[in-house]
């Protein structure tokens, strides 16, 4: 029978998603490890791919569509051995799917199957039952269904096979490279599926609908109204809650960074240095330092108790296309500068290339936020719950300052802290961010 493609869940928060792009079209063959499409969820656009092979049978909710609840079926894929029939008949059996599709995206009513190219394939045994998710009975063995049922005809226990598939599973080619068998010439290709209403694909987003006759927008210029994404509509929601729920108060600081920024100097100029250490490198082992010693600072406020980490998972904001993301830096503490930098600037392009998978931008205790590459002198952010604080970073610039009753200059850069009064207090605020300047202004500390 068809294999169902449902809607995944790519993070625990995710309950619907939208499909931002089809990278296969209906009758394109699929082999295990292909992308099949583009899902925008709440935090980033990630790629799903293929965990069987055969044809992508049918497209059954249109690019484009929002709000598709997660284990909704999207897609059909047809194996090896079925024809339109098969395809026409899960159509048939199957529910409507709990999502509102275009019109041009239902299935068409049902018509004479197409004539099948070329000679019918032989009849092969009846295969076992078998579902369209991967399969973790049997000893644990992952297999698609299609392996499955080769290694049951050809009499191979699937115990002895190596995956190669996503994540190990155990796919068509692994079987017939066990047993040897390379498909005979001639013999005949699975069969296309026609698609009941073939179309292209659609990439624009339809216009939203704008309220011209609103009064307000009446007094504005003329406008192009840019449809808000997932990404963007769920960080409207986050952010309005956090600002009308939480109790925010912001404190500010300056640190002089003429030590660091000589420090930092000697330690690229040194022969062989593979990675080239960033402020922003040093402010994320700084903030992690800070953190294990005034730890009430690394926080959260739940209704029950107030949780307190026992490492710094350090979330650091990075600017994506139409909206923003915190990969995070895990246990920031154990690890030197070369490595975080690193970790950042990988992390940094994946994001930028919607390629993060949820467990490396969920789950993070403290977040940066780092504007000063911008120019920006200082600014103030809202929390990212479950957080209970969040650093702003401005930029570090030349400055006068009193030094020993007279004047002189310095490089300074502003932090300005902001938490959640429910769980950190001022006075915990303010001692942390004594200890964050100590140690990005005596940069020995960063060895103790």
């Amino acid at each position: 029978m068809p294999i169902q493609i449902l809607m995944p869940a790519l993070s625990p928060t995710m309950t619907e998603g939208k499909i931002a792009k089809w990278c296969k079209k209906e009758g394109d063959a699929i082999e295990s490890g292909d992308v099949l499409a583009e899902i925008e969820t709440d935090k980033a656009a990630m790629e799903i791919e293929a965990v069987d092979e055969g044809t992508l049978g049918k497209i059954l909710v249109a690019e484009g569509t929002e709000g598709v609840p997660v284990n909704t079926q999207i897609a059909l894929i047809v194996e090896e051995g079925e024809d339109a029939s098969a395809l026409e008949g899960a159509l048939g059996g199957a529910p409507a799917a709990p999502v509102s599709t275009p019109a041009s995206a239902a299935p068409a009513p049902k018509s004479e199957p197409a004539p099948t190219p070329s000679p019918a394939a032989p009849t092969t045994p009846a295969a076992p039952a078998s579902t369209a998710t991967p399969a973790t009975a049997e000893g644990l063995i992952i297999a698609s269904p299609l392996a499955r049922r080769l290694a049951t005809e050809r009499g191979i226990d699937l115990g002895s096979l190596t995956g190669s598939g996503p994540r190990g599973r155990i796919v068509k080619r692994d079987v017939e490279g066990f047993a040897g068998v390379v498909a005979p010439a001639g013999e005949a290709p699975a069969p296309v599926v026609p698609s009941a209403a073939p179309q292209a694909p659609s990439t624009q987003l339809p216009t939203p609908p704008i309220n011209r006759d609103d009064p307000l927008l009446g007094t504005m210029p003329d406008f192009e109204a840019v449809p808000n994404s997932s990404i963007r509509k769920i960080i409207a929601q986050r952010l309005t809650e956090s600002a009308r729920d939480i109790p925010h108060f912001n404190i500010s600081t300056d640190v002089e960074l003429n030590t660091l920024m000589d420090t930092r100097r000697r330690l690229n100029a040194q022969e062989g240095a593979g990675v080239k250490i960033s402020i922003n490198d040093y402010v994320i082992k700084a903030v992690a330092l800070a953190l294990a010693r005034v730890p009430a600072c690394n926080a959260s406020y739940t209704d029950e108790a107030i949780l307190l980490y026992k490492r710094a998972d350090i979330s650091v904001a990075v600017a994506i296309e139409g909206g923003l993301i915190t990969p995070v830096i895990r246990d920031a503490g154990s690890k030197g500068l070369a490595a975080i930098s690193a970790e950042v600037r990988a992390l940094a392009l994946r994001a930028r290339d919607g390629q993060l998978q949820a467990e490396e931008y969920q789950g993070g205790t403290f977040t940066i936020s780092n504007l000063g590459m911008f120019g920006v002198r200082s600014f103030t952010s809202i929390l990212n719950p479950p957080q209970g604080a969040i650093l702003s970073v401005g930029r570090g610039e030349e400055r006068p300052v009193i030094k020993n009753g007279e004047l002189s200059t310095a490089t300074v850069m502003t932090l300005t802290l902001a938490v959640d009064h429910r769980c950190i207090d001022g006075a915990t605020a303010a001692e942390f961010t004594k200890e964050l300047k100590a140690i990005l202004e005596e940069p020995l500390q960063f060895m103790l």
